[in-house]
């Protein structure tokens, strides 16, 4: 995963849903550093990981299929 990336933010506990942002960092300390857009003005979010959902703008690289995989 390289940083800065692009995300939508799912953050029920702070009332964000389906908003765009772009995630800066991820700490230790447990939360994301995301920068966002609110009345046209960027600012710095920090949303904690055990409640925040992302998804990433970029899909993952396609992979040849290596084969049925024994189980």
């Amino acid at each position: 995963m390289d940083l800065p990336a692009r995300v939508i933010v799912f953050a029920p506990g702070m009332e964000i849903k389906n908003k765009p942002a772009t995630l800066v960092s991820v700490s230790p300390q447990g939360y994301y550093e995301l920068h966002m857009e609110f009345s046209g003005r960027r600012h710095t979010v920090l949303a904690p990981i055990s409640e925040t959902g992302l998804v990433f703008n970029d899909p993952e690289e396609e992979f040849a299929s290596v084969g049925e995989i024994e189980r």
